[in-house]
């Protein structure tokens, strides 16, 4: 494990030269824009969007300091091999799923926390630990925009995640955690698993959202971020029919035809990549759908042609 008590050090690992740390941290509200985004409940979501320049100092933190961080394998993503299937896929065929949801879990991330968990005494000289929380940390929230949040909320959740983990194993529950949802899996009593949640919870501030609690027994469609776990880890039925008619609809009429009569104002290469990332997504989670295999080739072809 690397320490670093001088800043000299630091800067020369990140990359960065130590003026300009110290002079971004200084001024941070010039480096960052609002952007409000609408949520489907019908409220709204405001993130804090970095500039290119500290985006660039917060993932040259994330690459350099955080990733060497302790993560508990229940935390399934923003790692290295995390994924909505690896998230989904400890939970198939099983006889019931208990989905709970962390409210307001970026906004509700304390400075203390950041700086505790994220930059611990025994790497960080005092003065360093203040500058490098400073970078990541903004008007008394973690940014959701910012590339180092998601790292950092698995740093300070590690220690949450092995103890619930851990309690679950014991009991024959299945667990995992991507961002701010956590599923169980198995056969338990979802009061009690709901209030153990809860009180492991509270001491890092963080509550749940009872709203958004779901308890599906196996006789129902079960989905983990968005992939069915009944049998099998699968993409949702209605997912890949909206998908097929997509492409029926381009190859018949042609992209821009298809485009045209849907009134899509962006380029045509942008909507193509869109389109290749959804058919990907696919195959990440059933390669060996054939059709979907044709349609990329299709695809990249078509973007081949496009950009040439």
């Amino acid at each position: 494990m690397i320490v670093y008590r001088e800043l000299s050090s630091l800067a020369r690992d990140l990359g960065v030269d130590a003026r300009l740390l110290y002079a971004v941290s200084n001024s941070l509200d010039r480096h960052y824009r609002q952007v409000c985004l609408p949520k489907k409940d019908g409220g709204v979501r405001t993130l804090s969007i970095p500039d290119q320049l500290l985006k660039t100092i917060q993932r040259r933190i994330t690459q350099v300091l955080l990733v060497h961080m302790p993560v508990s394998p229940y935390a399934t993503a923003y790692r290295y091999g995390g994924s909505a299937w690896r998230n989904a896929a400890p939970h198939v065929g099983q006889p019931a799923l208990l989905k709970l949801d962390i409210r307001h879990f970026f906004d509700s991330i304390l400075y203390a926390t950041v700086k505790e968990r994220a930059f611990p005494p025994e790497i960080y000289a005092e003065p360093l630990r203040i500058l490098l929380t400073m970078l990541c940390y903004y008007r008394q929230s973690l940014p959701q925009g910012a590339p180092s949040s998601p790292a950092i909320t698995n740093i300070i959740l590690s220690g949450f995640d092995q103890e619930v983990g851990a309690w679950c194993a014991g009991k024959g529950i299945r667990y995992t955690r991507y961002c701010d949802d956590m599923t169980f899996s198995g056969l338990f009593s979802p009061e009690e698993v709901t209030a153990f949640a809860e009180t492991r919870l509270r001491p890092f501030g963080l509550f749940l959202n009872g709203r958004k609690t779901r308890f599906i027994p196996a006789g129902r469609r079960q989905v983990v971020t968005g992939l069915v776990v009944n049998e099998t880890v699968g993409v949702p039925a209605h997912y890949l029919r909206a998908l097929r008619q997509e492409l029926y609809y381009c190859r018949k009429f042609g992209v821009s035809g298809h485009m045209a009569r849907l009134g899509i104002p962006e380029p045509e290469a942008r909507y193509l990549t869109r389109l290749l990332g959804r058919v990907n997504y696919v195959l990440q989670v059933t390669p060996e759908k054939r059709e979907f295999q044709q349609a990329r080739a299709w695809l990249l072809q078509a973007l081949a042609h496009c950009e040439g």
